[in-house]
């Protein structure tokens, strides 16, 4: 099996995956995964898609992670894994696409308007 590229995002992190058969290594930017992501919550998300098509300790996959914050590093890994795993076994597309694992999620940080202090929040209005 040749090595897969695939690309993963999530609000402004953006996550590159190279996967190979291997033994079940996981290393994001040349840590190990748990290193990485410190909370249970987090390597959760990230081994989800492996433990619903049953391929832990299949493969190797090394990731490159930028920007954002945890969560948003966490969730762009695990779009990354899920696609790539569609890449290599077409089957895998009817388990992971009903658990919302193959979406990009668009919600993103809504711009500041100018007049106002926020996004949404406006000035103290005065009627008189």
């Amino acid at each position: 099996m040749e090595v897969i590229h695939t690309i993963g995002r999530r609000k402004k992190s953006v996550a590159r995956l190279y996967i190979s058969q291997g033994k079940g290594n996981i290393t994001v930017n040349k840590k190990t995964f748990t290193d990485f992501f410190p909370t249970p919550t987090l390597q959760y998300k990230i081994t989800q898609p492996l433990t619903l098509t049953e391929n832990e300790g299949n493969f190797d996959i090394k990731l490159t992670v930028k920007g954002g914050g945890f969560n948003g590093q966490a969730e762009a890994v695990r779009l990354a894994i899920s696609r790539a795993l569609c890449k290599i076994n077409q089957e895998n597309r009817t388990i992971l696409k009903p658990e919302g694992l193959l979406t990009r999620d668009p919600r993103t940080v809504e711009r500041k308007k100018f007049g106002q202090k926020k996004a949404r929040k406006k000035h103290q209005f005065s009627k008189r």
